[in-house]
């Protein structure tokens, strides 16, 4: 007679041959909050991951702006599109970008962004181009106090547009005639960190000329964001404070 406990092993046995576990693991890295949008081709999701790195999902589709220095730890999809502003480190990071592209990834950049990674398709200001299920537009992003951080004519800010919304990462950059100057935005993304951006005053005067319909600081540095979300508490601007490491 086969005993119980040898039936119960043997059971265990064969479930343990069809799982691998790994004890030592430590757990994914949780994700700061997302928010989802429901555009006319359907939802949109927006999920800062750090500093001035976002990934968004269209369309079944994984796209990337500013993909760099992120932990081993966060857990990633594979890129079907990246889109680099500028050739900084915290922005344009060809270790973060070799654990993320697949043959197929489509990477727009600015020309420096593009000569560092020996790949990429170049947008300038102004350029617009058609991306997998986005659209995408380069629009200014520089420094008018510190411009030796960020010159004119040489990064992009992005307003990508999926289904009828449209989104602004600004990249690293002052608050600027061209910024303030944007119509119909439904997020966007400003840096508010000194000395390479903007102090969260400025984020929030520019955004009082634009009128996006929510505001998400990013590249917060030492800044507070809670800071633009009071600037603005007067308005009709939603500000999504998020903790981002």
């Amino acid at each position: 007679m086969i005993s119980r406990r040898l039936v119960i092993c043997a059971s265990l046995a064969t479930l343990a041959s069809t799982i691998e576990v790994d004890v030592n693991a430590a757990s994914p890295r949780a994700l700061p909050e997302s928010i989802t949008i429901q555009t006319k081709g359907g939802l949109l999701v927006l999920q800062p991951l750090k500093h001035g790195s976002v990934l968004f999902k269209y369309k079944s589709k994984n796209y990337f702006v500013d993909p760099a220095q992120l932990p081993a730890d966060m857990p990633l999809p594979l890129a079907d599109a990246i889109f680099i502003t500028h050739e900084h480190g915290d922005h344009c990071d060809p270790a973060t970008l070799k654990r993320i592209q697949k043959l197929s990834t489509v990477i727009i950049a600015n020309a420096n962004s593009a000569a560092i990674l020996k790949s990429g398709i170049v947008l300038k200001n102004g350029d617009k181009r058609q991306v997998l299920d986005v659209s995408v537009e380069a629009v200014p992003a520089y420094n008018i106090e510190r411009p030796n951080f960020h010159p004119k004519g040489r990064d992009n800010g992005y307003v990508i547009t999926a289904g009828d919304k449209r989104i602004y990462f600004a990249g690293d950059t002052e608050n600027t005639p061209e910024m303030r100057a944007l119509k119909n935005i439904d997020v966007a993304f400003l840096p508010i960190n000194l000395p390479f951006t903007m102090p969260p005053k400025d984020a929030a005067a520019a955004a009082r000329a634009f009128q996006p319909k929510m505001l998400i600081p990013y590249h917060q540095g030492s800044s507070n964001p809670t800071e633009v979300q009071a600037a603005l508490k007067d308005t009709k601007i939603v500000v999504k404070v998020i903790a981002l490491p």
